[in-house]
């Protein structure tokens, strides 16, 4: 199992032609029941897809129905434990805290792969490590 970043997600529903490329390979990855994703992945989604000033905002309606049809995937519920464990790898990483969460929720759900953009790439976190799936 990966886990999914928000970037993922974002990229499925991008409309920009000059990221044309990466939402064909967003939405690949979406294709199936073999991800992960966490309860702020798909709040983070659903803030960065509506945002007044996205040039493309989805409506709300729109943002909510991707998200239901996400919910076929394992979703990670955010702990306590994922908290302090996140506040750890923050700490020995020195990356910011949203990212040791993702780090965490992964390795929570069993993933020792996080699909992202936005940690570099290759870089193990104490066993999950992190690939960019649009290099």
């Amino acid at each position: 199992m990966r886990f999914a970043d928000t970037n993922i997600l974002i990229y499925a529903v991008c409309a920009d032609p000059e990221d044309a490329a990466k939402a064909s390979k967003a939405n690949d990855l979406l294709t199936g029941d073999h991800l992960v994703l966490s309860v702020p992945v798909l709040q983070e989604f659903y803030v960065q897809a509506t945002r007044p000033s996205r040039r493309k905002k989805l409506s709300h309606e729109r943002a909510t129905e991707l998200i239901t049809s996400w919910l076929r995937f394992t979703v990670q519920p955010m702990t306590v434990e994922i908290l302090n464990a996140a506040l750890a790898t923050k700490a020995r990483f020195q990356i910011s805290y949203w990212d040791a969460a993702l780090i965490e929720a992964a390795r929570a759900a069993g993933c020792d792969e996080v699909l992202s953009e936005d940690l570099n790439h290759g870089q193990d976190y104490a066993g999950v490590r992190v690939t960019n799936p649009f290099l």
